[in-house]
């Protein structure tokens, strides 16, 4: 990916009053986070929310846990406001259990290191990506200086979200364990509450239940009163141990596959996956990664994530989607332009692929 595209991206993501020497850092700092890699793999990452951090130090007793309300209700809280945004009541899992009384048990879900405790809430699976709610609690932190990073496709979307980094690997069932790509949407409870959303990409298509191997090993977040400096390295960092295991099912609910099998010079574009929250393009080449984009049936340009070899991934943001309208480059100027002007742009006609896919 070039730097005229991330800059591209990073001035959708950010706020229009963010100088370009600001979005200068934000890549550094994004290029730090890239550094944890993922085992075995090279991985070029679109990225359209530039400011986040997640912790603190303090005490905390995980038996409270069971008196926070939040528990088993995380998605509805922060479901209009993450950049995978969505209804997902009738589809998730509440991992917690309720004894005879009423009372949660989150003891299966909940670990503690270095002041911080997590709590696994939700989770959701649609076979391509874990969709998982957490509750981060510190009592020594102050996270009501989080900035908070746009996740909709521009500022007037009026759609932001508190950001956190996370660091450490996952895996499921057994497998080699891979580098946490991406970070916490959430939103502040409070100075020491926070409740977020994190989107864990499978490798393969996943078929069955599962279980997902959480091995966080760092937590982070910025702080809105050091934003000036030149710091790349969040502005407040805590390494530790956090490990939860989390058994997870598929929900093939309004998830549809359409097989594409279609291949023009050297790319070649295997099948497009639609859920009720994102939409994955599956596209293979031989060189760099392909510039994908996607527009549905009103024009509208659904957001973009995520692009590594071998796929593009897209937010559907409550977007009515009947049909869907692919372009694949493999020039990244041209991406950029047509994100500029629109699906009618007339760098349509450079695509190496496009296509017109009528999903019902």
């Amino acid at each position: 990916m070039t730097d005229e595209k991330l800059d591209q991206i990073l001035k959708q993501a950010l706020a229009p009053e963010i100088s370009d020497k600001e979005i200068q850092i934000h890549r550094r700092r994004k290029d730090k986070m890239n550094k944890f890699g993922k085992i075995g793999k090279c991985v070029a990452a679109v990225v359209a929310a530039a400011v986040i951090g997640i912790a603190g130090l303090g005490y905390f007793n995980p038996v409270l846990a069971a008196k926070i309300p939040l528990i088993g209700k995380i998605f509805e809280k922060v479901e209009d406001d993450a950049t995978y945004s969505g209804d997902y009541m009738d589809k998730k899992t509440v991992l917690t259990n309720e004894d005879s009384a009423g009372n949660l048990d989150t003891s299966d879900y909940t670990v503690s290191d270095k002041g911080i405790t997590l709590t696994a809430s939700e989770a959701y699976c649609d076979g391509y990506s874990i969709f998982l709610t957490v509750n981060i609690e510190s009592e020594d932190a102050d996270f009501t200086h989080i900035p908070e990073h746009y996740t909709g496709m521009n500022a007037a979307d009026n759609r932001t979200s508190a950001g956190f980094y996370i660091k450490g690997t996952w895996s499921v069932d057994g497998s080699s364990p891979e580098w946490l790509e991406n970070t916490f949407d959430g939103e502040v409870i409070d100075s020491h509450t926070l409740a977020g959303m994190l989107k864990i990409n499978l490798a393969e298509k996943h078929t069955g239940s599962g279980e997902l191997s959480l091995n966080v090993n760092g937590l982070g977040y910025d702080d809105d009163r050091r934003l000036d400096g030149e710091e790349i390295s969040a502005s407040h960092w805590t390494d530790g141990s956090w490990n939860i295991a989390i058994p997870f099912g598929i929900n093939t609910t309004d998830v549809k596959t359409i097989e594409m099998g279609e291949k023009k010079g050297n790319i070649t574009l295997e099948d497009v996956v639609v859920s009720p929250y994102q939409v994955i393009v599956h596209a293979t080449t031989p060189g760099e990664p392909c510039s994908t984009i996607c527009f549905n049936q009103d024009g509208e340009m659904l957001h973009p994530d995520m692009e590594m070899a071998g796929r593009a991934v897209f937010a559907v943001q409550g977007k009515e989607i009947k049909t869907l309208y692919v372009y694949i480059f493999d020039n990244p100027d041209d991406w950029t332009q047509m994100e500029q002007e629109g699906m009618n742009s007339s760098t349509a006609d450079r695509a190496v692929i496009s296509k017109e896919i009528h999903i019902e």
